[in-house]
């Protein structure tokens, strides 16, 4: 098989699944080891397949001998998690490289930091995909797969990667309870995700703020099933560096939504 996920023999870019130019019908996919691997394959916006793959061949020069994972990159933790955190894509030089969700970049570092003060999760430093580090009940995937330009996808490759999460939605929904959303793209992607995926959204739909809780009914009204959606901005350097989200309120929605979800969390003692 071609070493490179466009047909290209290069070594800085990690081989893989070819051909799938669209999601597909995803009903299917029974684990969600089925679903990360249809994932890692998937083709669908020309945009961001162009943009990983660039990145990949080019990369940074801090990881000039590097091979980057150049595939989108799918959701990270067990599948019988309770809590979910959802982000709003990999980083390019981040998820993009290490092939895992908030690993190799800065959002990660404090992300995986509050998850392991409260924790979550068996290391706070999160730097390649074989680091060792677990998450104790948590999973986290983000509403777009593939790293994009900027940082910033589109609408519509929003909506052509929305299947996915639909999809791992409705794997977690036998555990899942609780919710965690970084930042405003994410919470306006996740909403009608959790729709499609079988629960009751509120109308209007609520507005994303830091801090905002939810509750997600089931359509037959009962209290087994239902989904705590809660909201945080985003870890992003901007927000972190200017103080907008500091670790202290980070590290306070995730012990909000761990309990929500039935999760021990414990002090921080930093």
């Amino acid at each position: 098989m071609d070493s490179s996920p466009a047909g290209r023999s290069d070594p800085h870019i990690v081989g893989g699944l070819d051909g799938l130019g669209a999601v597909g019908d995803l009903d299917d996919l029974g684990a969600l080891t089925d679903l990360d691997a249809r994932i890692a394959g998937c083709r669908a916006c020309p945009r961001l397949v162009a943009w990983r793959e660039e990145v990949a061949r080019t990369r940074r020069a801090a990881f000039a001998d590097q091979t980057y994972w150049g595939r989108p990159v799918p959701g990270y933790g067990p599948a019988d998690a309770s809590l979910l955190v959802v982000g709003l894509a990999p980083a390019a030089h981040g998820g993009n490289r290490t092939g895992r969700m908030f690993t190799g970049d800065r959002s990660g570092d404090v992300l995986y930091a509050a998850l392991h003060d409260v924790g979550l999760a068996s290391r706070g430093t999160s730097v390649s995909a074989d680091d060792g580090l677990e998450l104790y009940g948590v999973r986290v995937t983000s509403p777009v797969h593939c790293a994009p330009p900027a940082n910033k996808p589109t609408p519509g490759e929003r909506d052509t990667c929305r299947p996915w999460l639909v999809r791992e939605l409705e794997l977690l929904r036998p555990t899942l309870r609780s919710v965690v959303v970084l930042g405003a793209f994410g919470w306006q992607a996740a909403l009608p995700a959790f729709a499609a995926a079988g629960w009751t959204v509120p109308r209007p739909r609520p507005v994303f703020a830091h801090g905002a809780r939810v509750s997600l009914g089931t359509r037959d009204g009962s209290a087994a099933g239902s989904v705590e959606l809660f909201g945080c901005f985003h870890v992003s350097q901007r927000n972190t560096f200017t103080g907008r989200l500091t670790p202290a309120m980070l590290r306070d929605v995730l012990r909000t939504a761990a309990g929500a979800a039935g999760l021990t969390t414990r002090p921080y003692e930093g």
